[in-house]
C-alpha cells in the first residue's frame, strides 16, 4: 500500500468521480482507476461502487476512508514536524492532586526537555471534574481512575496504586505494623474526601467488603488541606502512596492497607486518537514514560505497573 493510493482514494471519494479526481491530481483517469483497483486487490475488498453518475464508497470503503484520512493527517503532521525540526503546538493535561504530587513536575520537566516548543497547560482538579472537562473538550488528556463507558475516549491502562493509612506517629490508635486490615482500624478517627470524590467511592466499597464502619470525623475535598489536618494530629487518612510524595508529608507514619481490593487504578484517558493533536499524542507518550520510570525507580510509593497495552477507544454505545 502506498501513500499516493490513499491520496487518490480520498480524492475520488471527495469528488464522487474518477474523472474529476484525476483532473485535480494531474493524472489520467486510467492510471487513477488502476491504482484504486490495486488498492482494492491488496485489501481483498471492494472500496468503491461504480454508478451511472459516478462512484460512491461501499461500507468497507467508508470505514477505510475514515482511517485513511487519519493516517494521512498523521503523515502530513510528521512531515511538518520533521521540516520544522521541532514539534510545536499546545496541549492541556489534567491530574488529580495526589497524582500531581508525584507526577506533575516530573512530567513538565520531561516535556520541556523533549518538546520545548510545545506549550503545556496543566490542570489540577478532582478526577470527576477532569472527566467532565475532558468530555467538554476543555482538556486533551488526563490521568483518571475509572472509565466512563459512555464516552468516546482513548484509554491506556497505566498502573495500580496501593492505599496507605497515613497519620501522625503519636496519633492515638495509629497502628505500627507492616500492614493493617480495614476491620482492625477500630475507632481511629479518619479524615476522608467527601462522597462525590472517586477515592471515597473506592473506600466506601472497600469498607463494605471488610464489614467495617469507619469513624469519619471530617470530610475534606482538597488534598493540601486534608494533609494539613492529618499533620496536626486531627485524624488519620487513607490515601494512595502518591500523597506521600510531597516533602512536608515525610514526617507522617504510613501503613499499607492489607486488602488487595483496596487499590486505585490509574489510566491515561484522552479524546479519541483521531481528535488528538500531534502535541497531544507526544504528551501522552511522555506521560506514560515518566510514570513508568517513577515506578521503576521506586519514586511512586505503592504503585505497581500494569502490562503496557495499546490505547483503545471507548465508544459511545
Amino acid at each position: 500500500m502506498e501513500l499516493r493510493q490513499l491520496r487518490y482514494f480520498l480524492s475520488v471519494v471527495e469528488h464522487g468521480s474518477m474523472g474529476k479526481a484525476a483532473l485535480e491530481l494531474g493524472v489520467v483517469t486510467s492510471a487513477l482507476s488502476q491504482q484504486i483497483s490495486r488498492l482494492e486487490g491488496e485489501l481483498s475488498t471492494r472500496l468503491l461502487q461504480r454508478t451511472s453518475s459516478g462512484v460512491v464508497p461501499t461500507d468497507a470503503g467508508l470505514a477505510f476512508w475514515r482511517q485513511a484520512q487519519l493516517a494521512l493527517r498523521h503523515v502530513d503532521n510528521a512531515a511538518l514536524a520533521a521540516r520544522s525540526a521541532r514539534l510545536s503546538g499546545h496541549v492541556s493535561v489534567g491530574m488529580a492532586p495526589s497524582t500531581a504530587s508525584v507526577l506533575g513536575v516530573a512530567f513538565m520537566q520531561a516535556m520541556r526537555e523533549r518538546y520545548p516548543d510545545v506549550r503545556l497547560h496543566m490542570v489540577e482538579s478532582l478526577s470527576g471534574y477532569l472527566a467532565s472537562m475532558l468530555s467538554a473538550r476543555q482538556i486533551d488528556l488526563a490521568v483518571l481512575f475509572r472509565e466512563e463507558p459512555a464516552q468516546r475516549w482513548s484509554v491506556i491502562s497505566l498502573l495500580d496504586e496501593r492505599l496507605f493509612l497515613i497519620g501522625a506517629g503519636d496519633l492515638d490508635g495509629m497502628p505500627a505494623g507492616a500492614s493493617v486490615r480495614l476491620k482492625h482500624l477500630g475507632t481511629l478517627p479518619l479524615i476522608l474526601p467527601s462522597g462525590t470524590h472517586g477515592l471515597r467511592s473506592l473506600l466506601s466499597s472497600a469498607f463494605r467488603r471488610a464489614e467495617y464502619a469507619p469513624n469519619i470525623v471530617a470530610e475534606v475535598d482538597g488534598l493540601a488541606l486534608l494533609m494539613d489536618a492529618v499533620r496536626k494530629g486531627m485524624g488519620a487518612t487513607i490515601q494512595p502512596g502518591a500523597a506521600l510524595a510531597r516533602p512536608e508529608n515525610a514526617i507522617l507514619s504510613s501503613v499499607p492497607v492489607a486488602e488487595r481490593y483496596a487499590t486505585r487504578p490509574n489510566m491515561i484517558v484522552c479524546v479519541s486518537d483521531d481528535e488528538l493533536s500531534p502535541a497531544g499524542l507526544a504528551a501522552r507518550v511522555v506521560l506514560a514514560d515518566v510514570a513508568r520510570q517513577l515506578v521503576r525507580e521506586d519514586r511512586w510509593p505503592g504503585a505497581r505497573l500494569r502490562q503496557p497495552n495499546a490505547s483503545r477507544n471507548v465508544n459511545t454505545p
